[in-house]
C-alpha cells in the first residue's frame, strides 16, 4: 500500500505544473471506463461535464476525472486530458468519431504569486495534456499537481492523498486539493483536525493538542479580503462493482472528510466538490451495508488526505508567499 488513491486497482494518477504562473493540473486516468458521480455542497464551485455524472444521466462511465488550478481557465485543462486519452484510442465511440469523458473541477489559485501574463492560450490545457500522459502509481503530493498554487488561511496547501481497505475487502482512496478559506489545523496549530483519522504517522503523528479552547476554534480566522480564494476539489475511488446512484452516495458521504478535516468547509466562497468512482476490479458488488462502510472509509480516507495536503506542502518562492506547515512547525 503506497497510502495513494492508486492503491485502488484500475486507475493512475499524473501531475503537472507551470511555475512560473504558479498553478497546475492533476489528472486521474482510469484504465477502462468506469462509473463515477459527483456531489457539490461548496457554495461557489466551478465544474466541467458535472451534469452528466448525476444517476439519471445517460452516460454511464467516464475514462477520466480531472482536478485543476486556474479558476474558470483552469476548465480547459479537461480538454487537454481529453487530447491524451483520444491520442491513445480512449472514449466513447460514436459512429466515426470518438470522444473521452472526463469531467473535472477548479480552484482559485490566480494570486499565489506567480505570473499572469500568459498569452493566448492559457496554459491550462497544455498541462492538462501533460498530467495525463504523466499518469502512473507513484506521483507527488503537497506543491504538485493542481495543489502547486493552492492556499489556506495562513498556510500553504496543496495536493493530498490517502487509501485503506474496508472490513469486506474493498480498497478505497481519496485525493483532494486543499485550498480552502479557513484551516486544517486546531487553534492555529501544528495539530491537525483530522488527527483521529490518522494512520502510521502520515501528517506528523502529533495526535490531539493537550488543551483545547472550543470557542476559539468556533472563531477561527478566514482569509479575510481573499475569500474568493478558495475551494477544495477531491476524488474517493474503490474497487467495488458501483452503480452511479451508489457513486453518489460515497460522493455524498465522503464530504463528510472534508467537515472533519477543514473548518469550515462548504462556504458560501468556498466550491467544495466531490466526485466518487468504482473501478469494478474487485469484481464484486457491494450490498447496502457495504455501501456504507466504504462510504464511511471514504470519509476518513478524505479527512486524512486534507492533512496530507498541508503536511506535504512546500512554500513558493516568491515574496510574500505563505509558509509550509514544515516551516511553521518543524517536522
Amino acid at each position: 500500500m503506497r497510502n495513494l488513491i492508486t492503491d485502488v486497482p484500475g486507475l493512475s494518477v499524473g501531475n503537472a505544473h507551470d511555475a512560473r504562473i504558479a498553478s497546475g493540473v492533476t489528472a486521474l486516468v482510469f484504465d477502462k471506463p468506469s462509473v463515477a458521480s459527483v456531489a457539490i455542497h461548496g457554495g461557489a464551485p466551478g465544474v466541467r461535464d458535472s451534469a452528466l455524472l448525476e444517476p439519471e444521466a445517460s452516460v454511464e462511465t467516464v475514462d477520466a476525472l480531472v482536478l485543476s488550478g486556474g479558476s474558470a481557465y483552469g476548465l480547459d485543462s479537461m480538454g487537454g486530458v481529453m487530447a491524451h486519452l483520444r491520442a491513445i484510442g480512449r472514449g466513447l465511440e460514436i459512429g466515426a468519431a470518438r470522444v473521452p469523458i472526463a469531467p473535472g473541477a477548479i480552484v482559485f489559485d490566480l494570486l499565489a504569486g506567480g505570473a499572469l501574463d500568459w498569452t493566448d492560450p492559457p496554459p491550462w490545457w497544455g498541462l492538462g495534456r501533460e498530467a495525463a500522459a504523466n499518469a502512473a502509481l507513484d506521483f507527488e503530493l503537497g506543491t504538485a499537481g493542481a495543489g502547486y498554487g493552492a492556499t489556506i488561511v495562513d498556510l500553504k496547501g496543496g495536493l493530498g492523498s490517502a487509501s485503506a481497505q474496508t472490513r469486506s475487502g474493498f480498497t478505497i482512496g481519496a485525493l483532494v486539493v486543499v485550498n480552502a478559506v479557513g484551516s486544517v489545523l486546531i487553534n492555529g496549530g501544528p495539530h491537525f483536525w483530522a488527527g483521529p483519522d490518522e494512520r502510521n504517522n502520515e501528517f506528523g503523528g502529533l495526535g490531539a493538542p493537550a488543551r483545547f479552547d472550543p470557542d476559539r476554534a468556533d472563531a477561527q480566522p478566514l482569509k479575510g479580503d481573499r475569500a474568493r480564494e478558495n475551494t477544495t476539489i477531491a476524488i474517493v475511488a474503490t474497487d467495488a462493482v458501483l452503480t452511479k446512484a451508489q457513486a453518489k452516495r460515497i460522493a455524498i458521504m465522503a464530504h463528510d472528510g472534508l467537515a472533519r478535516a477543514i473548518r469550515p468547509s462548504h462556504a458560501p466562497m468556498d466550491g467544495d466538490v466531490v466526485f466518487a468512482a468504482g473501478t469494478g476490479e474487485s469484481g464484486k458488488p457491494v450490498d447496502l451495508r457495504q455501501l456504507a462502510e466504504l462510504g464511511g472509509a471514504a470519509a476518513s480516507c478524505l479527512s486524512r488526505a486534507c492533512a496530507r495536503a498541508v503536511y506535504e506542502a512546500k512554500a513558493l518562492p516568491f515574496v510574500g508567499a505563505l509558509p509550509a506547515w514544515k516551516d511553521r512547525f518543524g517536522r
